[in-house]
């Protein structure tokens, strides 16, 4: 493990994001960053796209106060290498989570999942049930949606040689999906570039490519994961839901808790797809609630 400060990314926002920089040398080569904050019960986040750690920001800086807060920039995200000849399917995502986690011997783990957060960090949930204390899952998915009507009519799209072109020629996710991605709340002018900036130049947009690339080809990973979901349906698990999402709306949350025993759903109304950015305060109440029952 190595830790430096943060020289190299100078549109980088140290108020929002003030936390010191750590890397995990991953074994193909390629440099991890996470942060690791706190001491306690360990409490894990895992983004999707095309964000990084900083949208759990607001969530680590109080929590670390009682809790160990880790949380990673995936490979082609955040503050992590960029390479442009890489593995980006989820599969590999979670492989790199597991071997974060195995280098931090993490123990006894609170997953916070969000958008690919959710099939990234499930996998390992799956694969080790007993290393998993608590799940909270916002806003995502873990099931082969290619029968869904909505997927069949977006599945153009997802295949069209048009699409990788404006991710990387126009920063396409952050600059237009991500906005409108919002429910009553948008995103703050002043932090858009910390959402943009990340994926600056086109030789840095793989990572959301290859997102995209496996909502067309992945569907059956991502069904694999559902078959078993079963193995963690005792697990205590909160469910933070943003009920404006024009991408995981009311019925991907219903589907996923009917699969748990134990779920709390908390539904926030006029919110959409980014509850730990848009309703910050509301998801840092309920996470407290959670994790002190």
């Amino acid at each position: 493990m190595a830790t430096a400060p943060l020289p190299h990314f100078p549109w980088l926002d140290t108020t929002e994001y003030p936390f010191a920089a750590h890397y995990l040398t991953l074994p193909d080569g390629q440099r991890l960053h996470y942060i690791d904050e706190g001491q306690g019960e360990v409490l894990l986040f895992v983004h999707g796209t095309p964000s990084w750690s900083f949208d759990f920001r607001h969530q680590v800086k109080e929590l670390a106060r009682t809790h160990r807060c880790v949380a990673l920039d995936h490979v082609g995200f955040g503050l992590s290498d960029k390479p442009a000849h890489y593995d980006y399917r989820p599969q590999q995502h979670a492989r790199n989570l597991a071997a974060l986690i195995q280098h931090l011997a993490l123990r006894q783990l609170t997953l916070i999942v969000h958008d690919f957060g959710a099939p990234i960090g499930l996998a390992y949930a799956l694969e080790h049930p007993a290393n998993v204390r608590r799940l909270v899952v916002l806003n995502s998915w873990l099931w082969d949606v290619s029968a869904d009507p909505a997927f069949i009519r977006a599945r153009r799209v997802l295949t069209s040689p048009l699409l990788p072109w404006l991710y990387r020629w126009f920063n396409f996710s952050p600059r237009v999906l991500l906005p409108r991605s919002f429910g009553a709340r948008p995103l703050a002018a002043g932090l858009r570039r910390q959402y943009t900036a990340p994926f600056g130049h086109a030789r840095e947009r793989h990572g959301p490519v290859g997102f995209a690339r496996a909502l067309a080809h992945e569907q059956a990973w991502f069904g694999s994961l559902w078959q078993r979901v079963a193995v963690l349906c005792n697990t205590p698990v909160l469910f933070l839901w943003g009920m404006r999402d024009v991408f995981f709306g009311p019925a991907y949350l219903h589907k996923f808790a009917a699969a748990f025993r134990h779920a709390i759903v908390v539904e926030l109304p006029t919110c959409g797809h980014f509850p730990q950015e848009e309703e910050a305060e509301a998801v840092l109440h309920h996470l407290r609630q959670f994790l002190a029952a």
